[in-house]
């Protein structure tokens, strides 16, 4: 009776802790996606497309949803750099209210994380872009080259 009064007490333990052993990995996750957001930011503050871009996931399956949809990383890139042809175009970016909220699968391990927030570009030109503030939605896949951005949508 001992021994099973032992192994509840110890299960009972484990339960507790697991939760708050999984908190600092999850912080870990969170903080990554936010490096990740905030070298984004200064990639497209230095003019640097191909910096910025370095988020997203180098797939075809990677999906941008503005004003129309775009599939594909090459073709994401094709339009920030149709859309945003030069630095005075691009101007500087800031986030904003980001919440960063992980997803954790059955076995509790966080694979994909959902970001929302507001940005704004502070810019004299626009080109063929108008809109200088928006919201966003992205959905993040934790991968072996660290959080990518797998879906994209900005409005």
């Amino acid at each position: 009776m001992a021994g099973n009064r032992f192994a509840w007490v110890v299960s009972l333990l484990l339960a507790f802790a697991g939760p708050a052993a999984a908190r600092p990995v999850h912080d870990r996750d969170e903080a990554a996606i936010r490096q990740v957001l905030a070298d984004q930011q200064a990639a497209w503050n230095r003019g640097d497309v191909a910096a910025f871009m370095r988020a997203y996931a180098d797939s075809p399956d990677t999906t941008f949803i503005g004003s129309s949809v775009r599939k594909g990383y090459r073709a994401i890139l094709a339009s920030y750099r149709k859309h945003y042809a030069s630095p005075a175009q691009m101007g500087h970016l800031t986030y904003a209210v980001l919440e960063v909220r992980l997803l954790p699968g059955h076995d509790g391990e966080v694979r994909y994380a959902v970001v929302t927030g507001r940005f704004h570009l502070d810019r004299k030109e626009h080109g063929t872009a108008p809109g200088d503030d928006g919201v966003f939605s992205l959905l993040w896949e934790k991968t072996a080259a660290g959080w990518k951005i797998i879906l994209d949508h900005t409005s």
